[in-house]
């Protein structure tokens, strides 16, 4: 495996809305090595996707830091650019472009890389051969099932090489097959790349099948869960 994984230490991390009358995290600390599948479980609404948009730096925490390689995320001047050399998202609804084609969707995290627009398209087709998707190329989102628009959103989440994948229940809306299909590919990811991946899920068996399990409970994280071991109540 390579040493492409990005290490993340989260450390007293806050996160409240509504002017503060609905806190998503209280003095959140974890830290995640480099090339870890970290899982982190919890109740709906538990602030889970909100840790997720912090890492990624789609918000700010209120208090404590967030440490990417090195780099502070919580005061980045230029989010925009951590995002897209650092951090590929897999977003729960997958966020597809539904008039492009797989091919096009794939390619538009590359848009703002100054990548020849050859080059773009090459790179995106080894990304959909890898996710198996190599016959749907030129298939738009509304054409495909639930597995397939899942498998786009990680291959263009994979586009521009990130060294962390942050994922927000990749397998949730799957029958069990496809996800125990998807879960294999992301193992194939972290194994053939070194990348670190942290998911969200409520899957028990998604979150026994990672390193290690993490569960948010009232804002807080709760002790972790080694593969090996059955998830805790």
């Amino acid at each position: 495996m390579s040493a492409a994984g990005a290490a993340v230490a989260v450390s007293g991390v806050r996160k409240s809305f509504e002017g503060g009358r609905v806190r998503a995290l209280e003095d959140v600390t974890v830290r995640i090595e480099p090339g870890e599948i970290v899982a982190l479980t919890g109740r709906s609404g538990g602030g889970k996707s909100t840790l997720l948009h912090l890492i990624g730096a789609l918000e700010r925490p209120d208090a404590g830091t967030i440490d990417v390689d090195g780099e502070r995320v919580d005061i980045l001047a230029d989010p925009a650019t951590y995002r897209a050399s650092v951090v590929g998202f897999v977003f729960q609804f997958h966020n597809l472009v539904p008039a492009l084609t797989a091919l096009e969707n794939v390619q538009v995290p590359m848009l703002g890389q100054r990548r020849p627009r050859a080059a773009r398209v090459v790179r995106a087709r080894e990304l959909l051969a890898a996710v198996g998707l190599s016959e749907r190329q030129r298939a738009r989102p509304p054409t495909l099932s639930g597995g397939e628009r899942l498998r786009v959103a990680i291959a263009r989440a994979l586009a521009n090489a990130p060294r962390l994948l942050l994922a927000d229940e990749p397998t949730g809306a799957l029958d069990s097959t496809t996800g125990a299909q998807i879960l294999d590919l992301l193992r194939r990811v972290r194994n053939e790349r070194g990348t670190t991946i942290l998911l969200v899920t409520n899957d028990e068996e998604v979150a026994f099948a990672a390193d290690r399990a993490l569960r948010l409970r009232d804002g807080r994280i709760e002790p972790a869960t080694l593969r090996g071991e059955p998830p805790q109540g």
